[in-house]
């Protein structure tokens, strides 16, 4: 769910202390050079990438982001973003794992799709010195939180593609991040035939299950903290609207600048809606689907509820990539189209 004030406070003054450190290990890097090793995981993270147009330049938050020619040592941050280089060919260096999956930092859906194992970057604080030892010529981190001072320090590093205007707190479609990042690899016409693609198997997807139209959707979690709904712009609430369902309106209507709204235990009800589904994180599926006042809530009681017990279905649902949204098509789509025709 949202990250608290505290914690982004936490980030911020990490970020602030680790750019003098960053600074100072530019320079070191810089006066020692490339080692040979360094141009041979160049070579191989560049690999499979098609010569595009360069200099590239791709519009941010942030302003205009160039980069000057083909990036060899790609630093992957952004929730999804390691997964949309690799579906476009490159092999990351460096990339954050943000569900996490562990291992290689993907889900399944990308198994197999790397080279060499990235070095594994902090998520929502990341090691600032561990990505400028890594050489990086490219960083991305287009589905983030939008940070001023992470962005800034980032930059000092390596030329840096952020999130786009209005994508602050992860509002950023499959779409929007396989066009920036292919954009700043140099090829863009790889994106745009992956977007086709997979815009196609959602035009299938909706046309086979007309049931959908119309029908009213809540699509939350629940951490330990609690239940929360997620609310449009972002990534889980396009995939349902893609299949023709409608958010739930009364969670939009308290949708703020966030990614999704709390719900408290006394207004779960709120949850109610054609559909309800919820996924567990960092706790057990039965602490949701057993919870007697979520078993009150009346879609659920009615039996109009799914609640995400394969970790495999929730996080590919949850990581919006143009990688995963394949697979959860193919998991997901059934099991809302059997509770749908109840």
């Amino acid at each position: 769910m949202n990250a608290s004030a505290s914690r982004t406070r936490r980030s911020r003054r990490a970020s602030v202390l680790a750019a003098g450190a960053v600074a100072a290990l530019l320079v070191g890097l810089s006066a020692c050079g490339s080692s040979d090793d360094s141009d041979s995981s160049a070579s191989s993270a560049s690999e499979g990438a098609s010569k595009g147009a360069f200099p590239a330049k791709v519009a941010t938050k942030f302003g205009q982001v160039t980069v000057d020619k083909q990036p060899r040592r790609i630093v992957a941050l952004g929730w999804g973003d390691a997964e949309t280089v690799l579906a476009l060919g490159g092999q990351p260096v460096g990339a954050s794992d943000w569900l996490p999956f562990g291992g290689e930092g993907v889900g399944p859906w990308a198994k197999g799709m790397y080279d060499k194992k990235p070095e594994l970057i902090g998520t929502m604080e990341p090691e600032f010195e561990k990505i400028a030892s890594l050489q990086p010529d490219l960083i991305l981190d287009t589905k983030s939180s939008g940070d001023q001072t992470r962005y800034d320090t980032l930059k000092k590093i390596a030329p840096t593609v952020g999130v786009p205007k209005g994508g602050d707190q992860y509002k950023l479609s499959w779409e929007q991040q396989t066009t920036m990042i292919a954009a700043a690899m140099g090829v863009p016409e790889k994106g745009e035939k992956l977007i086709a693609e997979t815009e196609k198997k959602f035009e299938a997807a909706a046309k086979a299950h007309p049931e959908f139209k119309d029908k009213t959707i809540t699509v939350g979690s629940r951490t330990s903290e609690g239940f929360g709904v997620y609310v449009g712009g972002t990534g889980r609430i396009d995939f349902v609207e893609r299949l023709g369902f409608e958010n739930n309106p009364k969670a939009e209507a308290q949708a703020g600048e966030g990614f999704s709204v709390s719900v408290s235990k006394e207004n779960l009800d709120l949850l109610d809606a054609d559909l309800t589904v919820m996924a567990p994180i960092g706790i057990p599926a039965t602490d949701i689907s057993g919870d007697p006042l979520y078993k009150a809530v009346p879609s659920v009681k009615a039996g109009n509820d799914i609640v995400f017990d394969d970790q495999d279905i929730s996080q590919a649902f949850a990581t919006d990539s143009v990688l995963s949204v394949s697979y959860a098509l193919e998991k997901v789509v059934p099991l809302f189209a059997e509770k749908v025709a109840k």
